[in-house]
């Protein structure tokens, strides 16, 4: 899989990308990620990307140029090495689709993607009308930039990929794999003074009375705390 991030400020990502099982996977060659800077492709002689909105208002509007230039770029260089598209163009605003687990499973199974990075007060509407296929945000909150979205779809999307995490079972047993919050978890000791003992059944050697056990607190625990899950 490869993932091309377009940003203002690609210092942003690099101890994030070296590092945990994002880190692993690029070095096991699962994934490559490239950090493209917008500044490198404007033609603007004091090295800007944005300029101010046509009907006045407050902000910044990331500009045009820059961005398509540089998705073309993109767009060129990946057809000449491979002679394959991008499967998603993604933009991370605050008033995209909601980012979601089955999203994270279904971006891990494309080849090729890009992600635009927001800025300012946003970017030129005709870019989002033109090239962009998906609008995310990770959540009902604004962000100073889209680097920190980048990073957090970024994530989500390579520990699902197959290998990326030691024990494939463990990504599909996370939470919202099937709408669900996780159970309660422990480890040894069975007991520690003061906070209790570890509930008998998990101690019990009978694998499916155990699982019969975690689903039932997976549904007690998402009922409780996000009912909203169990809607969808």
């Amino acid at each position: 899989m490869q993932i091309d991030i377009i940003t203002v400020l690609p210092e942003m990502f690099e101890g994030f990308l070296s590092e945990s099982i994002v880190g692993r996977a690029r070095k096991q060659g699962l994934v490559e990620i490239n950090i493209h800077n917008l500044r490198d492709y404007t033609k603007d002689k004091h090295n800007r990307v944005d300029d101010y909105p046509f009907g006045g208002g407050s902000g910044m509007i990331m500009q045009i140029q820059p961005i398509a230039d540089c998705i073309k770029s993109l767009q060129d260089k990946l057809m000449e090495d491979k002679g394959e598209s991008y499967d998603a163009i993604i933009y991370t605003s605050p008033d995209g689709k909601q980012f979601n687990q089955p999203m994270a499973n279904e971006l891990s199974q494309l080849k090729n993607i890009i992600i635009l990075c927001g800025h300012y007060k946003g970017i030129d509407h005709r870019i989002r009308e033109k090239l962009i296929t998906h609008e995310v945000s990770i959540g009902d909150y604004v962000l100073s930039g889209g680097e920190l979205p980048a990073a957090v779809m970024t994530d989500a999307i390579v520990r699902v990929i197959p290998g990326a995490i030691g024990d494939s079972q463990a990504a599909l047993d996370d939470c919202f794999q099937d709408n669900l919050l996780a159970p309660p978890i422990y480890t040894r000791p069975a007991h520690y003074e003061g906070f209790g003992d570890v509930p008998e059944i998990l101690l019990c050697g009978d694998p499916k009375k155990i699982r019969e056990w975690e689903l039932q607190m997976a549904m007690e625990r998402t009922r409780r705390l996000r009912p909203d899950l169990l809607s969808e």
